[in-house]
């Protein structure tokens, strides 16, 4: 499962997942620091930040050639590019400088951080196995032209399959860094499934636009993003050349983000 529904809104687990943990170790350290009136939120708060910043950092270092073209991606965080060992390193040193500084905030800490990575880590891991495990999903559905596609007719290549709909903002906005990818890495297989449009609007929206991509699908029935639990778009999943998979993204691609997924296959 690449996202779960809460009411009107699609939440990525991974988010999910750090809102947990983070909210964990904020109740936790609030009990254990009651009695000595230090109360490690405020710590907690500066890991974060610091963590997640230093994870940008990282992501965009590492990245930086594609996002050359357009400079102000570096600081657009949709694209969900964060390095997670330079953010965790970050956060620790941040926590251990504060800490020495408030010997009272230590066991409190300490306390949260236990109980907050506890939640967290282990969610990641039940959720990254269980992704890993899956297989792509044996379905068959329509391209442009009406002919049926089987999912399941691997060729040898990985796999990136993009769900998106022409009214979705993000989904426009990344249709030209996926089709660009296409003309660029022929060793890769691209597919662009569409989630719940006639053949029509998707055409004309394409013609309206100038885009051309190569293996364009119809899943007009939305049985795709049930089948993979992913229930927001738009939704990136990649998969190695035996069908499972990789690595998925919830949320708007930027090269940069592509080409990280792309370096998780084969």
């Amino acid at each position: 499962m690449t996202s779960f529904n809460l009411g009107p809104f699609a939440i990525p687990m991974q988010h999910a997942l750090l809102y947990l943990g983070f909210f964990a170790a904020l109740f936790t350290g609030w009990l254990a620091g009651r009695k000595r009136k230090a109360n490690p939120e405020g710590t907690l708060f500066v890991m974060l930040v610091g963590g997640l910043l230093a994870a940008r950092v990282a992501f965009a270092a590492s990245y930086f050639e594609q996002y050359s073209d357009e400079p102000l991606g570096l600081v657009d965080i949709r694209d969900g590019g964060f390095l997670l060992w330079p953010g965790l390193i970050a956060a620790a040193l941040l926590g251990a400088l504060l800490a020495w500084r408030q010997p009272a905030l230590r066991h409190p800490l300490v306390i949260a951080l236990l109980v907050g990575c506890s939640v967290w880590g282990g969610g990641q891991a039940v959720v990254s196995a269980l992704e890993r495990s899956r297989q792509l999903p044996a379905l068959s559905l329509m391209d442009l032209q009406g002919r049926p596609v089987d999912l399941r007719e691997l060729d040898g290549r990985p796999l990136v399959i993009n769900l998106w709909a022409t009214w979705c903002p993000p989904c426009r906005r990344e249709i030209p860094v996926l089709e660009a990818a296409q003309k660029a890495r022929p060793q890769v297989r691209f597919l662009l499934v569409n989630q719940g449009e006639h053949a029509e609007a998707v055409t004309r929206y394409l013609a309206e636009q100038g885009l051309a991509p190569r293996e364009v699908l119809l899943d007009r029935g939305n049985r795709l993003g049930q089948a993979t639990g992913s229930f927001g778009l738009p939704t990136t999943l990649f998969y190695d050349p035996q069908g499972r998979l990789r690595h998925s993204q919830m949320g708007e691609l930027s090269a940069a983000s592509l080409e990280y997924g792309l370096r998780q296959l084969p």
